[in-house]
């Protein structure tokens, strides 16, 4: 039974408590007691308790995000609907994500402790938080610019996370890229891909390599699983794969054709 099996069959109060599961608690009403962190084994699988942490933070932090800059506008809810339908959602799982989306644009949302109980659940883990930050990047970026209170918001989820300024900053860079790749007709530019692996075009191809094996690495979308993400996610990290890919790739093919 899948994680999702488990909270449909009455199973939720015992696999996460706290300010997560008090907002997923919410929309599927149920009650849970905020104070418990859910970090006890009880009788349930670590993963699975990640994944539900995971999904629950995933589309109720979208919201917030979403409602960072006063409105919320019809590219955000897009965005939002766009990462439902890569998860082919069930209609249970999407009624759930958007009263999780909807809570998250609550002024009693708790947005620092939500992101507190996400960090610990999880373990701390990198790369799974990193999936995490990058999804909110691109929920900020789904009407084309980050504002100024997005970008405030931004800071703050990615430091609640344990990332610094910097790492946010390449973040947007990189997925700043990628969204112009995927947008134009005649697909990235060359710089757009230098910038998708967040290595200067005058970098030497050893260091090109390492960037990208590395970003690979971040997101094998196998490996994730195995920490947490839910199943449902894994063509999110998977398309992110492809991406990185087919920038290597186009940096690969002008750097011979250059030789040549």
């Amino acid at each position: 039974m899948s994680w999702w099996g488990k909270i449909a069959g009455g199973a939720f109060g015992f696999m996460l408590g706290g300010p997560l599961g008090a907002a997923l608690g919410a929309v599927l009403g149920h009650q849970v007691d905020k104070g418990f962190s859910g970090t006890a084994r009880l009788s349930f699988k670590d993963q699975e308790r990640v994944q539900v942490a995971f999904f629950t933070a995933t589309f109720s932090v979208m919201g917030r995000i979403a409602k960072a800059d006063g409105r919320v506008s019809e590219s955000e809810i897009a965005l939002a609907k766009q990462v439902m339908a890569q998860m082919h959602l069930n209609e249970e799982q999407r009624r759930a994500a958007i009263g999780l989306f909807n809570r998250g644009k609550s002024e009693s949302f708790s947005l620092d402790e939500v992101l507190d109980q996400l960090r610990n659940v999880s373990h701390r883990n990198r790369n799974l938080l990193r999936v995490f930050l990058e999804i909110q990047i691109q929920a900020a970026l789904a009407d084309g610019v980050v504002d100024d209170a997005e970008y405030r918001m931004l800071l703050n989820i990615a430091e609640r996370l344990g990332f610094d300024q910097a790492q946010i900053r390449r973040l947007l860079d990189m997925l700043q890229a990628g969204r112009a790749g995927q947008s134009g007709g005649e697909g990235p530019s060359l710089e757009e891909a230098y910038r998708t692996l967040g290595v200067s075009q005058d970098a030497g191809f050893d260091e090109v390599k390492k960037a990208y094996r590395r970003l690979m690495n971040q997101h094998h979308p196998d490996k994730l699983v195995a920490k947490g993400l839910p199943e449902e996610m894994i063509e999110v990290a998977t398309e992110k794969t492809q991406t990185i890919r087919a920038a290597y790739e186009q940096i690969k093919e002008a750097r011979r054709n250059t030789i040549h």
